[in-house]
This record gives structure tokens, C-alpha cells and sequence, in this order.
């Protein structure tokens, strides 16, 4: 097995910079953008002083690794600011409850079906929990044919994404965004 000449890459977070690289040469990119070739660190490290500038290790496992002149901080806020603005693009998905009973009144169940509607045009995920109270679970057809009458209204918007089951006393549907 032959050995590399150079160390292993970087184990702290982020990129070594100026006197944190430990190599005995590198692959220079100038401040311009432009290929500067092979040279020592030392020189590379001078090139950068020279113009006010940070020397920042950009592909450690090359061979020779490749650094490149440029302002320190100012990459670390560039970077922080696109990890910032990927986050701001992420939408996070959250269930949302609804709770309804087998003997809903129709003006009630309207209002839980505007409520459900907008919840799924928002990207959220809907569980529809249904609860018995007493003797109505003697009468669990009628859970069933309230769940049964939801999934046909929303089909559209969403699919189930969990049939309805019964859990103790209560019957449990979830519904995602198409």
C-alpha cells in the first residue's frame, strides 16, 4: 500500500485555514479565480498576506490539496447565509386534529370540513379522530359511515394515509396532501 505524503483530511468543522494547513504543497486559486499552479504553503500563505486576504482549503483529499485566497469571514457569512435560506425553503409537515362525534350535527360536520379543507391546502397532515362516548359503542357503523362520508368529500384534496381504525374509544383516519 502506498502512503500519501499528505495528511488526512480535516477533522474539526469547516474547512483549515492560513496556518492550520499542514501540507507540503498545494494547488493555489488566486483571488481572481484564476489557477496559480503547485507551490509550498509558505509561498501560498505569503501570496495571501500579501493581499489582505485568508487562505482557505477548499478540496482537502486532492492531491495535492487545493486552497484558494479569499476573505475568511466573508465566506463564513456567505455560507451561513444560503444554510439560512435553505432552511427558510423547508416546510415542515404537521398533523393537525380533528375531532368529531358519530352523531355530528351537519352544520357542526360542515364546519369541521372547512376546517379540514384548509388544513390540507396548507400542506398539513389531518388525523380525524372520531370519539364514542358510553353506549354509542354499540353503534360503532355509524363512526364508520361519518369517517366513510369525510373520505369521500376530501378525495380529491388528500388520500388516507391510515384507515380508519379503532383505538379504546375512539376510531382514528389520517389524511395526507395529494
Amino acid at each position: 500500500m502506498v502512503r500519501s505524503p499528505y495528511p488526512a483530511a480535516p477533522s474539526k468543522e469547516g474547512p483549515r485555514v492560513n496556518e492550520e494547513i499542514r501540507v507540503p504543497q498545494v494547488r493555489l486559486i488566486d483571488e481572481t479565480g484564476e489557477m496559480a499552479g503547485v507551490m509550498s504553503v509558505r509561498d501560498a500563505l505569503a501570496r495571501a498576506y500579501g493581499v489582505g486576504l485568508d487562505l482557505l482549503e477548499i478540496s482537502p483529499n486532492a492531491e495535492p490539496p487545493v486552497v484558494k485566497i479569499l476573505d475568511y469571514g466573508k465566506f463564513k457569512y456567505e455560507q451561513q447565509k444560503k444554510r439560512n435560506e435553505a432552511k427558510k425553503k423547508q416546510k415542515v409537515i404537521e398533523i393537525k386534529e380533528v375531532k368529531v362525534r358519530p352523531n355530528i350535527d351537519e352544520n357542526d360536520y360542515q364546519v369541521k370540513m372547512r376546517s379540514v379543507k384548509s388544513f390540507i391546502a396548507d400542506g398539513d397532515k389531518v388525523k380525524v379522530t372520531l370519539r364514542f362516548r358510553g353506549r354509542e359503542m354499540a353503534h360503532q357503523e355509524l363512526g364508520i359511515k361519518v369517517l366513510e362520508r369525510i373520505r369521500v368529500e376530501i378525495e380529491e384534496l388528500a388520500k388516507v394515509e391510515q384507515m380508519p381504525r379503532l383505538e379504546n374509544r375512539q376510531m382514528i383516519m389520517v389524511l395526507a396532501p395529494r
